[in-house]
């Protein structure tokens, strides 16, 4: 083979790969992250009910920035340099925080200009599990058309985590990951059936997620708390147009 005929196929290689779609999985509850390489994609963190809802808005209404932590403790520690410090357990406010998880808390001008830290049942586990990512993003229908033109942008390969409950794959999580699925498809390559079914119970739903829901165990749950009408809040979409997007640990808006 001569060098010319060398050259010519380098460069068919090396076109073909530029024009290889990104691909997008979905990952249905954490205890499945562990089946799929993260390294290098960016993963949007689901929680739909509430955390990444919360963080949404937050960031929407001034706070410059939101700290997940897994554990209360630390989150309590960072008041002492003047955090807002949020704290959920099992859909309830714990007590001795300045906040819970609902999006309703960050609309009163209280975090504007703040930093917050925020710890819940699900979801900000689900972000501390990610190292490795290129990026690291928090998902909601509040924006989701920011978020997806977001990803589109991006050249990296996309993983949808559904932050589920306790482990347990959830259906407003996977709801919402066919949702933004959807909004991508055109742009990426889907060979995951986690994917295609998401898309498929959003397609069948969409115009009734709500009813759809009554039935979910984490909708029951709330509903017993009285936070309908976070929940009515949390599937409004596209309100808002920031992205939230992890730098040095801290969730700031894009």
């Amino acid at each position: 083979m001569d060098l010319i005929t060398t050259t010519l196929n380098i460069e068919k290689y090396v076109l073909g790969l530029q024009q290889m779609p990104k691909s997008l999985e979905v990952v249905l509850s954490p205890a499945l992250l562990s089946e799929v390489d993260i390294v290098g994609k960016n993963v949007v963190v689901i929680d739909i009910l509430r955390a990444t809802s919360t963080i949404c808005t937050a960031l929407h209404h001034g706070a410059l920035g939101v700290k997940p932590v897994t554990h209360a403790e630390e989150a309590a520690l960072l008041k002492d340099i003047g955090y807002i410090t949020a704290a959920e357990r099992n859909g309830e406010k714990l007590p001795g925080f300045d906040m819970g998880n609902s999006p309703f808390e960050c609309m009163d001008g209280k975090v504007k200009d703040k930093y917050i830290a925020l710890t819940t049942t699900n979801g900000t586990k689900c972000i501390e599990m990610t190292d490795g990512a290129a990026n690291v993003l928090s998902g909601s229908f509040l924006n989701i058309s920011s978020l997806a033109n977001w990803l589109i942008d991006s050249p990296n390969d996309i993983i949808l985590f559904c932050a589920g409950w306790k482990d347990k794959v959830n259906m407003e999580d996977t709801l919402f990951a066919g949702a933004l699925a959807l909004k991508l498809k055109s742009f990426v390559e889907i060979d995951c059936d986690s994917a295609q079914m998401a898309m498929q119970i959003y397609r069948n739903n969409s115009d009734r997620i709500i009813d759809f829901l009554k039935d979910s165990s984490h909708y029951k749950r709330l509903s017993r708390l009285h936070h309908e009408e976070d929940m009515i809040y949390c599937f409004q979409e596209d309100i808002m147009d920031c992205v939230p997007v992890l730098k040095n640990g801290i969730l700031v808006a894009y």
